[in-house]
């Protein structure tokens, strides 16, 4: 299927390696130029080498750009740093790492408002900065990679729980004002169990409290899903792309959860 979308420029933020790079590859894939922001410099550095290569048209042809800017998306000067770079976009894919899990008990005012600044006012930031031309323009497409637990929350996630879902209550509102007529979507991408360092991370720290192998925590958790394993980031960042695509354009203000079956409800 052609997506459409060739030409168009995105924004893709956290896409030096894991679900942010399965996005910005599915993109690129569809002749779409990106921008890539990350912190790590190195690491972008090269998720920037193997995006020209595997982007339409081959390493050596005049395929779509890919422009990438090692910065903070969280902060101002970040911010600033990736506008510089490149003014307009028609895609924004937001995105920025999940808080640390912990007890609610020990979270003071600082980890509160670091959650809800990465994880909310971020993409508000980056949704006001571009939603406007997008509709000046008569087409934009806005992707937030939030979290499964927005629609199951998880105990220990409580400031990726508070934080995602003030993000989603906003989105909910905007994604149904005027913009939504003016070719405009935003929709918020939910991922479960994929497997990226933070889910190999998450493993391992249970391996150790537990004296378990990381091999038999991933497997025990792979069994509470029923498609019986982790989703991969291409996987992932074919769904983006579809999100981002001209057939898409009657979608907006949705969660979509890829969770392989995990989540039980039927609402």
């Amino acid at each position: 299927m052609d997506l459409g979308i060739a030409g168009k420029t995105a924004l893709v933020c956290g896409a030096s390696k894991g679900l942010g790079y399965g996005c910005a590859l599915a993109l690129v894939q569809e002749g779409v130029n990106v921008v890539i922001v990350a912190r790590g410099a190195e690491a972008l550095e090269a998720a920037a080498s193997k995006l020209i290569a595997a982007r339409a048209g081959g390493a050596g042809a005049a395929g779509p750009f890919v422009k990438h800017v090692a910065a903070d998306i969280t902060t101002p000067e970040g911010r600033a740093a990736v506008f510089a770079l490149h003014a307009d976009y028609d895609i924004v894919v937001t995105n920025a790492g999940g808080p640390p899990p912990g007890d609610f008990r020990t979270w003071d005012r600082e980890a509160w408002i670091k959650a809800v600044d990465a994880n909310m006012l971020t993409p508000i930031e980056l949704i006001k900065a571009t939603v406007d031309g997008m509709a000046a323009r008569g087409w934009g497409r806005i992707v937030n990679i939030t979290s499964s637990s927005v629609k199951a929350p998880i105990d220990i996630l409580g400031l990726s729980n508070g934080a995602r879902s003030g993000l989603t209550g906003f989105v909910a509102g905007v994604a149904r004002s005027g913009i939504a007529a003016q070719g405009v979507t935003i929709n918020n991408l939910l991922p479960g169990s994929f497997d990226t360092d933070r889910l190999r991370g998450t493993a391992a720290g249970t391996a150790q409290k537990t004296g378990q192998t990381i091999e038999a925590v991933q497997e025990s958790r792979k069994k509470t899903i029923p498609a019986r394993r982790f989703g991969n980031p291409e996987e992932f960042g074919a769904i983006c792309a579809f999100l981002c695509s001209e057939q898409a354009g009657y979608l907006t203000g949705q969660n979509v959860l890829a969770d392989g079956g995990a989540y039980p409800g039927t609402y």
